[in-house]
């Protein structure tokens, strides 16, 4: 793929770095995580680079990604599995070159279990382990996208316990704020989903969390601002001013706990979250409760900005997600991780606008990270991490993935 930004821009042959398009469509999904886009677009954070961000709330993740692909929405609060698995043309669509802008958080998701398995006494881990293998019926899980980061973060954690995500359990996908109706209805017994929609079960006696994400992975990367890469190559100053005006207002919120209350105020509007800020507020600022009578202060909770670490989108961070494609078994070969990740991450432009308003810029590429089951990644290896793990399905033919 070409890496150069074509000359078809008028603003870049007038040698502008004006935005060769001033008015864009941004969706997102109606998760505390959005929270940067949200208040970039509401509270003045985009008009000083020339942009008007007109939000557009989504009903699920496939019903964004089509709209990404056909060109209705600009750029997205996004799943970091969705734009990748597009890129690929393993996402339920044809492949599409997509592009990571940035990262929007790290962190903040959850695992939970029902009510029922609650009074079984299924409350810790080994517990789960037993009993999926020992029940004659398959529990069900629920996450939000077959590719997504949900569904990664699911069926890693499972593993890890001994559970094998696709054949010890049965995975189904649920939009993120229909979970709490699926699992008080029955039709579930846990998912993993975005805040505050794990919290919002908890507040409401539905079940328990069993684990967070962090636990997983610490400071794992979560979602991201993408778009395709035509977007990039037509208005390559439109997209450097839009990471400009999401990394401001991602500065903003964390810049002090009463910012971020203001966050979590503003998202509980009907437009955004429409839920009460009870449920969003407290795992905003870190302070969790699981169900079970466990209270603590998270310290790898939900990051927006971190001094930038949770924004500059590392290639190992695209490429993680492609080993866990492969395996299970959702790509039939190896991929050239490092080329496909130097083609979809947009490092050059994302150090371009974090340097111009000041905003710490690591200068590598990789990072390196300890899981929950001991293992590190790094990037070095992804051939080989992907076929490290004792459950996989790297032997079994990948699901068809228009499934919604």
């Amino acid at each position: 793929m070409n890496n150069e930004i074509p000359t078809t821009s008028l603003a870049w042959v007038n040698g502008s770095d004006a935005p060769e398009k001033h008015s864009l469509n941004i969706g997102f999904m109606a998760l505390s995580d959005c929270a940067s886009v949200v208040v970039a677009a509401t509270q003045g954070f985009a008009q000083p680079y020339g942009l008007s961000l007109n939000l557009k709330r989504q009903s699920s993740w496939a019903g964004l990604r089509d709209k990404l692909v056909s060109g209705e929405l600009d750029a997205a609060h996004s799943l970091y599995g969705l734009i990748y698995a597009v890129h690929l043309g393993i996402g339920g669509t044809s492949a599409t070159d997509m592009a990571v802008l940035m990262g929007l958080n790290q962190n903040a998701q959850g695992i939970n279990l029902s009510a029922e398995l609650q009074r079984q006494g299924v409350t810790r881990p080994e517990a789960l382990e037993r009993f999926v293998h020992q029940s004659r019926t398959k529990l069900t899980f629920a996450q939000t996208f077959p590719t997504g980061t949900h569904a990664m973060w699911l069926y890693y954690w499972l593993a890890s316990q001994g559970i094998h995500p696709l054949s010890d359990v049965n995975s189904v996908v649920v939009p993120p704020a229909q979970m709490l109706a699926h699992l008080r209805a029955g039709r579930i017994d846990g998912f993993c989903v975005g805040e505050p929609w794990s919290a919002d079960a908890v507040e409401q006696g539905q079940g328990f969390t069993l684990a967070t994400s962090q636990s997983i992975w610490p400071n794992h990367p979560e979602k991201v601002l993408g778009c395709t890469r035509a977007f990039v190559e037509r208005h390559p100053n439109t997209a450097r001013a839009l990471i400009k005006s999401i990394l401001a207002a991602s500065r903003f919120i964390e810049q002090s706990p009463q910012n971020r209350r203001s966050a979590a105020q503003l998202l509980s509007d009907a437009a955004y979250l429409n839920t009460p800020v009870q449920a969003i507020e407290p795992r905003m600022l870190g302070n969790y409760h699981d169900g079970l009578g466990n209270r603590w202060h998270d310290p790898h909770a939900l990051r927006l900005y971190d001094q930038g670490r949770a924004n500059l989108p590392y290639l190992s961070d695209g490429m993680w997600f492609m080993t866990q494609f492969r395996r299970w078994g959702l790509l039939r070969e190896d991929p050239d991780y490092l080329a496909v990740a130097g083609q979809v991450q947009q490092l050059a432009l994302y150090r371009d606008a974090a340097t111009a308003i000041g905003v710490p810029c690591s200068e590598q590429n990789m990072r390196r990270s300890q899981f929950n089951d001991g293992t590190y990644w790094d990037g070095s290896d992804p051939a080989g991490y992907a076929r490290s793990f004792s459950l996989h399905a790297l032997a079994e033919k990948p699901d068809a993935l228009a499934h919604r």
